[in-house]
């Protein structure tokens, strides 16, 4: 199954804007090659649809993912409670680094799985709560 993405570049440290066409596989190869980094950012949709696209961002312990429903509409996943609601961590969105509450902060391994579920099933609605910011 082809899912098209981008993400933050393993050599660079920076985000590359260049669309990939892959397998999920080679999206899961780069998340790995981030997560042993500490840090990175991706974001993914389908092959045959410019929407709805799923972000991933995540700098150590700590990660939060985006739900852009359109070009006008974008959700934040709630937390799971890794981060108490009060605290602010900070995870890289493209290249800059941004504060977010606990309430949206994740567990990066279980942001990830989210993400290969979207992979699979194509809507992102079953994965959690949403927000809409």
């Amino acid at each position: 199954m082809s899912v098209v993405w981008v993400a933050t570049s393993p050599e660079s440290g920076l985000f590359d804007p260049v669309e990939r066409r892959t397998e999920v596989k080679d999206l899961s190869d780069r998340f790995n090659d981030l997560r042993s980094l500490g840090q990175g950012y991706m974001e993914v949709r389908s092959s045959k649809r410019e929407f709805p696209v799923l972000t991933l961002a995540f700098r150590k312990d700590h990660a939060v993912v985006h739900l852009l429903s359109d070009t006008e509409r974008m959700s934040l996943l709630a937390g799971d409670g890794t981060v108490p609601s009060g605290a602010e961590v900070g995870v890289p969105i493209m290249d800059d680094l941004a504060a977010f509450t606990g309430d949206f902060v994740l567990d990066p391994d279980r942001a990830w799985h989210l993400v290969r579920d979207f992979t699979q099933r194509r809507v992102a609605g079953p994965l959690g709560e949403w927000r809409e910011v």
